[in-house]
């Protein structure tokens, strides 16, 4: 039986997974790496380090599995999105990649607000311009780095860049596509317009295909140096949300699914291309034709915890950090976390806003503060599930997944905040599960997403339900986390 390969390339680590489809066994492999802030409100990235962290995972599946990495037939991708890959004639990358929370772009993004028309942004683009999408760091390099731009001959996202070493060959997808400011949503193609406004030629970007498109096989240097089998076919793949999506079994509407990784999000499928009037949530497609996903997006969620946890506190284990915020009642006992670290997106669209503990009180702890910062993070995406109620998306259960969904504690949390049933997929590694099943069944291994999903996206049996009690409690402390913004905004 052949096997299935899916990448992540995630902002904090790249995670590869070889997936017996026979069996349903999975083996995964992860490689960590940071994130380089040579100046405040930067955010970046050497594309080589992704590939070199695929490498490091593939070299080990090869030595862990050797018969089924032989046996390889097709490759699905997934990756962090908005970021911006700029690579010359030959692929290489002509400065490191400005990443999705990079916030330097700020008047770029002034810029296009009035060069582009509200009827552009609100029926073309769907998504507010905000810092940290590819099109104002694509102008931010013009204006600072002409030299750079003058060099560049691709511009693409950050898991092209690592399928383009596999295939040698360069291309763009819907999903990834339309998370760049520069796409029309409704169309799924790129918005040229809004590129010729912005005076930037149209040979920059690849074409664009969707999400399930073979587009071609391993290359014959690839396969020497990664020993994967020249024959296994290559999709385009998928941005991380709309492959978490898959790897959850939601690909109809319903459900919606938290994700907390480095930053967090609550997403929704959709049939239609749903936006909001106020532009607060983000529309992109999904990585199935005609199909979208809706969502809010909170900057820093698993970030708050890993910057209280190694910046403040100091501790080594995430599992401590759940463990004390074990110990503390819900609410914190009056200790309030807004976690707007490097500025926020949904509801506030305010790269200025910063974090704050609010209600600080000699009895207060440590233990206090690793809750607090899980209450707050949860908060925020609260705000994200409202709105996305307000569009009509309907919501019976939250399907919880990234390092969030670790810990028996949070999990609690999001029920007693969500007022929502929470639960889990038993594999751990959405993304790369998604990647699979999209690339399985592009290949034919599959019969279609359905099927891989019912032997594959099957969620643990434990459910967690909202506590009466701390439900109540959690309502009060949120319209009071909502209050501390609008108080502070101005000063921010």
């Amino acid at each position: 039986m052949p096997a299935i390969l899916g990448i992540d390339i995630g902002t904090s680590s790249t995670k590869v997974m070889l997936l017996d489809p026979q069996t349903g066994e999975q083996w995964v492999q992860a490689q960590a790496y940071d994130v380089s802030t040579p100046r405040i409100g930067y955010a970046e990235q050497d594309p080589d380090l992704w590939w070199q962290a695929v490498l490091s995972c593939l070299a080990r599946l090869r030595e862990q599995k050797g018969e089924l990495y032989r046996q390889i037939a097709c490759i699905g991708l997934s990756g962090q999105m908005h970021g911006l890959v700029m690579t010359d004639e030959a692929g290489v990358p002509v400065r490191p990649a400005i990443l999705w929370n990079d916030q330097r772009s700020g008047e770029e993004c002034e810029f296009l607000r009035e060069q582009l028309s509200e009827k552009q942004q609100r029926e073309v683009l769907r998504n507010r311009i905000f810092p940290g999408f590819a099109l104002p760091s694509l102008l931010w390099v013009r204006r600072h780095e002409p030299e750079v731009l003058a060099r560049a001959r691709w511009v693409m996202q950050p898991k092209d860049y690592v399928r383009s070493r596999l295939t040698g060959c360069v291309g763009a997808e819907v999903s990834d596509a339309s998370a760049t400011l520069m796409f029309d949503i409704e169309k799924r193609d790129w918005a040229w317009e809004v590129l010729e406004e912005c005076g930037f030629p149209r040979k920059l970007l690849p074409r664009c295909h969707e999400s399930g498109e073979i587009q071609g096989t391993v290359s014959k240097e690839c396969a020497a140096l990664t020993g994967l089998p020249e024959q296994a076919k290559v999709i385009f793949g998928m941005g991380d949300q709309q492959a978490q999506s898959i790897g959850n079994g939601v690909f109809r509407e319903g459900a919606f699914i938290c994700n907390i990784g480095t930053g967090g999000q609550i997403s929704s499928f959709s049939q239609k291309p749903v936006s909001d009037r106020q532009l607060r949530t983000q529309t992109f497609c999904h990585g199935f034709p005609g199909a979208y996903t809706v969502y809010g997006a909170v900057l820093n969620a698993g970030m708050s915890l890993k910057w209280l946890k190694d910046q403040i506190l100091q501790e080594t284990d995430f599992r401590q950090m759940s463990r004390m915020a074990g110990q503390v009642p819900p609410g914190s006992e009056g200790l309030i976390f807004l976690p707007y670290l490097t500025g926020e997106r949904t509801p506030h669209m305010n790269p200025d806003a910063r974090g704050i503990f609010f209600g600080l009180h000699l009895m207060h702890t440590r233990d206090h503060m690793a809750r607090a910062v899980m209450e707050g993070v949860t908060f925020a995406l609260r705000e994200s599930m409202e709105i996305l109620e307000e569009l009509g998306l309907p919501c019976d259960r939250i399907l919880s997944s990234g390092g969030g969904a670790f810990s028996p504690v949070w999990l609690q949390v999001q029920a007693d905040i969500f007022g929502k049933e929470v639960q889990v997929c038993r594999v751990k590694e959405q993304a790369c599960l998604g990647a699979c099943m999209l690339a399985g069944t592009a290949a034919g291994i599959y019969p279609d997403v359905g099927e891989a999903a019912r032997q594959l996206a099957v969620l643990a049996p434990k459910i967690y339900r909202p506590g009466e009690a701390a439900a109540e409690a959690y309502r009060k402390q949120y319209e009071k986390y909502r209050e501390i913004y609008r108080q502070v905004k101005d000063l921010f």
